[in-house]
């Protein structure tokens, strides 16, 4: 089952491109990071193409930007999980931050359970952009909990909020809107600088950890092992305190075996 994948399936290896081709041509949508779905609504649409009427789409948010809207997606996305039984754990915390690593992995699960489910072919009779405009219809007739942000701006003004909105308040939220719009585009170019610098650091890690599994692999070897080389080399490779380097030590174990080369010699 999909919900209980390891870290290192082929699942987790699939590419930020790849990810978000198949959510825009999936839904129909246009993201161009894949933490532009951070706020789940985006994942539990995903989850009505694959299950037809188990998610209630009236009461998703697309237009969720505060952590408190998101979090009620994903309480939506939670109670479906519930309803199939899928023991995937959601963490909600890390995805509304909106940090790519975190999304990115979510996504990359949910992509490996939607094709465990319809083995990978689109639902050709499931049209994402009318179910997501009958959704938001149904929520706004069935009224929202907690008042929008215009709402609030209009009733700040003294606007009636049934004429359409007129006045100081729609003003107000237009500005408020742009100002939020300015600041989040600088921390998106914030964060993919950031994103380069760690994938970076990521791959050198990996290049070298790679290289110190190679040699561990090679000292284990049964015609290796107890050369004190070897010896040498693991007292390095396996020295658990950073303070004290093991270097010295294993100099020692060396030098105290004059006999180390003597195979060759003869």
């Amino acid at each position: 089952m999909a919900a209980s994948i390891g870290i290192m399936d082929g699942a987790y290896f699939v590419g930020r491109g790849e990810i978000l081709h198949w959510i825009n041509a999936t839904l129909q949508l246009s993201l161009a990071k894949v933490e532009e779905a951070a706020s789940g609504a985006v994942q539990c649409q995903l989850m009505d193409m694959v299950h037809p009427g188990v998610v209630p789409m009236h009461k998703v948010n697309f237009d969720a930007k505060t952590e408190y809207d998101m979090i009620q997606n994903y309480k939506v996305l939670q109670d479906v999980f519930n309803k199939l039984r899928i023991g995937k754990n959601i963490e909600v915390n890390k995805l509304v931050k909106g940090r790519p690593l975190d999304n990115l992995e979510f996504l990359q699960w949910l992509k490996r359970y939607c094709d465990s489910v319809n083995g990978g072919i689109m639902n050709e009779n499931y049209n994402p952009v009318e179910r997501r405009s009958k959704g938001c219809k149904e929520r706004v007739s069935k009224g929202s909990n907690k008042p929008s942000k215009s709402l609030q701006a209009n009733r700040l003004s003294g606007a009636d909020p049934t004429d359409g909105g007129h006045g100081v308040g729609k003003v107000c939220n237009t500005f408020s809107e742009e100002h939020y719009i300015e600041q989040i585009q600088k921390l998106s170019e914030k964060i993919a600088d950031l994103k380069v610098s760690v994938d970076s650091t990521e791959k050198e890690r990996d290049f070298y950890f790679s290289k110190l599994r190679d040699i561990e692999i090679l000292c284990q070897r049964p015609e290796l092992e107890h050369l004190p080389m070897t010896k040498a080399v693991r007292k390095i490779l396996y020295a658990a305190d950073a303070k004290d380097s093991p270097l010295p030590e294993a100099n020692d174990i060396i030098t105290k075996s004059p006999s180390l080369f003597s195979n060759e010699t003869e």
